[in-house]
């Protein structure tokens, strides 16, 4: 049985819907990630999920209890939830130790000291007990309110953007120890947030949102290179949509070339008898085009982003068509400049065309 679970949940501010028949659920042990652009709802879900925002339909269900639905409704402090917000929430006044004790506060003076302590190494901050938040790093900060809402032992840990006002490098390294330090505690936790690198590096399974709804539920490789539909597929990485016809059951040819590889249902139920007709949408991620100076395929270079040990150019083909394409950095080339290219694609990504 998941640990969590949202049933055909919908909420609404007066009458803008910002929730609408939204479903999920986590395993014991999970980290997920609601991921989508500002204004899709992930947080509204998030603060459902909390106790903070009453439902208007369905029912969220913890550990198999119903914890929130229109009729039923658990306040945040009774249900064993824990939160890291996104400006960390910490007491000023208070030291880094009775940050994190703050919720023990019914607990033994001993065995509340032995918690503090336990969980401020588990964090990488022992002996920074005695010090107060404005001593601390933005980094250090974060740290501390992780080990405030881990100290009561929760069932569910969420996190509200908690890496927003860190700087990208700083972000990126936390967001992996802040992993590691869940997955070694056993956390079942779900994290919002509007970055993919931080959702990749953190997330078990992740749920796309847009407009109230989730788009696809998966693990980050599947929503990389098997997208449920368009808005998923624009939303993951980096890519381009080229124009495609079908020229059979699982071939495609492109101005680049012939691609085989399933396609979509829809597809294949549009074409001729013999597989072929159906126009397509073919998507190409800059990993899928591979800079080869004996290609007979030229491209120009109509723009370029230097990446350290790559670029990343923006080509124009015969057609007008662009495409995306990352190329060693010892490759530089001028914009302008035509390159050859060929196709090396391992995963087809296709839709149709509308």
């Amino acid at each position: 049985m998941p640990l969590l679970e949202l049933r055909n949940i919908s909420h609404a501010y007066g009458s803008h819907a910002v929730v609408r028949n939204l479903s999920c659920s986590l395993e014991r042990g999970a980290i997920g990630c609601l991921l989508g652009p500002s204004g899709c709802g992930k947080t509204t879900v998030l603060r459902a999920i909390a106790g903070f925002e009453v439902i208007a339909q369905g029912e969220i269900r913890l550990d198999g209890r119903v914890i929130s639905s229109p009729l039923d409704h658990v306040s945040p402090e009774r249900r064993r939830i824990g939160m890291v917000f996104q400006d960390y929430a910490l007491f000023p006044h208070l030291t880094v130790a009775d940050n994190v004790g703050f919720g023990l506060r019914k607990t033994a003076t001993a065995a509340r000291q032995a918690r503090v302590e336990a969980l401020l190494a588990t964090v990488g901050l022992a002996g920074s007990g005695r010090k107060y938040p404005h001593e601390l790093s933005g980094g250090q900060q974060q740290r501390v309110a992780l080990a405030r809402a881990l100290a009561p032992q929760p069932d569910l840990l969420l996190l509200d953007e908690p890496f927003s006002n860190l700087d990208v490098d700083l972000r990126e390294r936390l967001s992996h120890e802040v992993r590691d330090i869940l997955k070694q505690a056993g956390i079942t936790a779900i994290l919002v947030t509007h970055d993919q690198n931080e959702a990749f590096a953190m997330a078990d399974e992740i749920g796309i949102m847009n407009e109230g709804r989730i788009q696809q539920w998966d693990t980050p490789y599947n929503l990389y290179h098997q997208p449920a539909n368009r808005f998923v597929a624009d939303f993951i990485g980096q890519g381009v949509f080229v124009t495609g016809e079908v020229l059979g059951p699982r071939q495609v040819r492109i101005e680049l070339g012939t691609l085989s590889g399933e396609l979509p249902a829809d597809c294949v139920a549009a074409c001729q008898p013999d597989g072929s007709g159906c126009r397509v949408a073919v998507l190409l991620r800059p990993d899928d085009l591979v800079h080869d100076d004996t290609a007979a395929m030229r491209a120009e270079i109509v723009s370029r982003a230097f990446r350290g040990a790559d670029f990343l150019y923006t080509l124009k083909l015969p057609s007008g068509q662009r495409a995306l394409s990352l190329v060693p950095s010892h490759h530089n080339h001028a914009i302008g400049e035509k390159i050859g290219i060929r196709l090396d694609v391992d995963h087809l990504i296709v839709f149709r065309e509308a």
